[in-house]
């Protein structure tokens, strides 16, 4: 047995998945609450090889990790929101490029800086619609430090497999709450490496022309192939055009591609929900709060449930109306204005009985803030 049993805060956790994923570049700016992901990484990436780097800022962060992508490596960044609003621009570039990597944004209060220590969600809208244009996007989430590892191997799968950005949206509690993990054996979670075109040197390679399986098999930049990079519309050659026919093309392809597999992307776990009339769903630390008290209602024989995502983009929507569909009362507990809420009213059949749980004062939610809006509820009959 090779399995090593660590005691480590989140954002350790979260460095212990990347280097199992295989990440080899780190490019960063320290930002609380995410700069201990930096920290271990500087010391830890150089031993296996890889390389580390401090940027200057968090866009050039975005830039490095971008370039270094392009060349053959699995890369990652790390910050939180004031940092995740600066690398939208790139965001969006990663996107129309199809550029693998991985991005780690360990919330915090906002907007604007916020409350740098405290614990919020309030990055989930941003995440998607935080770059502008059509497109599509990747984000996971965890609870506790072995999905937060999961998680992050996830990510860089996700990435690799469908050539795109993939956000790890993890929060202030959960990156810096110390609890046990376990880091598995080399080969006993599946990782997915680069696809690399099997075309040789001297042959017509097409970098944004995909496979009948839909992935776009990658040649290093630098290496056998040369080929256009632009973040503006481009052809299977990545040459910038404006035809009508090619820019409808890329679109639909950028967007499919995730939009089309939210079945092999969605990730979530359920608590008590075979017979929950009571559904609870929540997500990152908020998670730990409603498990709890319907682990205790449970114990009095009251029929509650929890659901709880790890994929929150693409939305899953099919799946919590499924799940939904029984249930008396839906309580979405999150620590934000209902950023989640509101898609899952979108989703379910009956969306006068979803509720909002919420903090957004720093404090992380509590079992006792999710039982008073139940004493609510319920005393209305619902």
């Amino acid at each position: 047995m090779t399995e090593k049993i660590k005691f480590v805060q989140g954002n350790e956790a979260c460095v212990e998945g990347a280097l199992y994923a295989g990440v080899d570049f780190f490019a960063g700016y320290p930002i609380t609450p995410s700069t201990e992901i930096a920290e271990v990484l500087s010391k830890r990436l150089p031993e296996k090889g890889g390389k580390f780097i401090q940027m200057e800022d968090e866009i050039a962060s975005m830039c490095a990790i971008i370039g270094a992508s392009l060349t053959g490596h699995k890369v990652m960044t790390a910050t939180s929101g004031p940092g995740f609003s600066l690398k939208q621009e790139a965001l969006g570039y990663a996107c129309m490029a199809e550029i693998p990597c991985v991005i780690v944004n360990v919330q915090r209060g906002g907007p604007s800086t916020g409350n740098p220590t405290h614990v919020s969600q309030g990055d989930i809208n941003q995440a998607r619609w935080g770059t502008h244009g059509d497109h599509s996007i990747i984000a996971l989430t965890a609870s506790n430090h072995q999905d937060v590892f999961a998680m992050t191997v996830d990510a860089f799968n996700l990435a690799e497999t469908y050539r795109t950005p993939v956000v790890l949206l993890f929060d202030e509690a959960v990156g810096h709450m110390r609890e046990k993990l376990i880091v598995p054996e080399a080969g006993e979670i599946a990782r997915v490496d680069r696809l690399r075109t099997s075309l040789g040197k001297g042959v017509d390679y097409h970098p944004y022309l995909p496979r009948e399986d839909g992935r776009l098999p990658m040649s290093d930049f630098g290496g056998d192939h040369r080929y256009n990079v632009t973040g503006l519309f481009h052809d299977m050659w990545g040459f910038p055009s404006n035809n009508p026919k090619v820019v409808s093309g890329l679109l639909h392809h950028l967007n499919d591609k995730i939009e089309n597999n939210v079945h092999n992307i969605t990730r979530y776990k359920e608590h008590f929900m075979d017979d929950a009339e009571y559904i609870l769903i929540s997500y990152g630390s908020s998670a730990r709060s409603a498990i709890h008290i319907a682990t205790n209602r449970r114990a009095r024989g009251e029929k509650m449930g929890v659901l709880e995502l790890q994929s929150l983009w693409p939305f899953p929507e099919a799946m919590i109306r499924e799940k939904c569909a029984n249930a008396k009362a839906v309580l979405v507990v999150e620590m934000n204005m209902g950023q989640v809420m509101r898609h899952v009213k979108a989703a379910v059949d009956r969306p006068e009985n979803v509720f909002l749980v919420n903090r957004i004062d720093g404090k992380l939610i509590t079992p006792t803030d999710i039982k008073s809006l139940l004493r609510v509820i319920q005393g209305r009959g619902v």
